[in-house]
């Protein structure tokens, strides 16, 4: 009896251990069971959230960057397409209208025209009539075929008699105004044929004092005075040269230089001109005396 007691109270304490250990199995294979799918879950929440992070940040990154970048490109494309026609616009000259167009012959009406434009701002309507020219001041103009010894020959049939009849000092008969000192001597040498015996003058500032010119006009009678419309007015205005037998004043009109500016495309030429042609000049054609010519 003692055994068999014995032996129930082994299997009792074996079976109330294998109890134990079996709850305490259960118990490590529910923790392990539980913490498992949270490690699961922990991982995949962090896998998920590293790569949807980067590229929401790489996405906001790149589009304002794509945006900005375009945006500029077109803006600055625009810019350029906008600035190329205003500098084309600013760069072009009576050169590159004139050479499109071909040469026109000037006529007493664009005289009229140049001194209307110049003082309509300036002067009032009285003053404007005032400086209008008289048709019959002016002589026939250049049709563009002739040389400037045959122009001279048609508009100065009897120039023979009034070079004879010329003897005073300090005054020309025939004064051409041209637009620079370098015209101005080619201008002279196609005088020859028409000149005759008549003393020709250079009236331009290159090289050649105001002073020494007024000498020279008070020394000897001269016929013909070749020059600038600025150095012709500053002789007047000195009193070297008198316009009481001036009788014909020829404007070199349709000349053009390498730029194909005519004397009054110059700005500086022709504010000396209008200077000039109010220094005397209209007065003398209103009164006759003085007869225009635009070759």
């Amino acid at each position: 009896m003692g055994m068999m007691g014995d032996d129930l109270g082994d299997e009792w304490w074996k079976q109330s251990n294998d109890s134990a250990d079996a709850s305490e199995n259960d118990e490590q294979e529910e923790k392990t069971t539980e913490i498992v799918p949270e490690d699961k879950k922990a991982k995949k929440r962090k896998t998920e959230s590293k790569a949807v992070k980067p590229n929401k940040a790489k996405r906001k990154k790149k589009t304002p960057q794509k945006e900005c970048f375009v945006t500029e490109e077109k803006k600055e494309e625009g810019e350029e397409k906008e600035s190329k026609p205003k500098r084309r616009r600013k760069k072009k000259t009576i050169t590159d209208v004139l050479a499109t167009s071909e040469p026109k012959a000037g006529s007493p009406a664009d005289l009229q025209k140049l001194v209307h434009e110049h003082y309509s701002d300036k002067r009032s309507v009285i003053e404007l009539e005032e400086l209008k020219l008289p048709d019959s001041c002016f002589l026939a103009s250049n049709d563009l075929t002739h040389s400037l010894s045959s122009y001279l020959k048609e508009i100065c049939p009897k120039w023979a008699k009034t070079q004879r009849l010329h003897t005073e000092k300090k005054s020309l008969a025939l004064v051409i105004v041209c637009s620079s000192a370098l015209r101005a001597i080619e201008l002279i040498k196609q005088l020859t044929a028409f000149k005759g015996e008549a003393r020709v003058m250079k009236l331009f500032a290159k090289h050649i004092k105001v002073e020494e010119q007024v000498k020279l006009l008070g020394k000897m009678v001269t016929h013909i005075g070749v020059g600038t419309p600025g150095r012709i007015k500053a002789l007047i205005e000195k009193e070297g040269l008198s316009l009481q037998k001036l009788r014909f004043l020829v404007l070199d009109w349709n000349w053009r230089d390498q730029k194909l500016r005519r004397m009054v495309d110059v700005p500086e030429v022709k504010g000396d001109l209008l200077k000039l042609l109010e220094a005397g000049i209209m007065k003398g054609c209103q009164e006759g005396g003085i007869k225009l010519g635009l070759f």
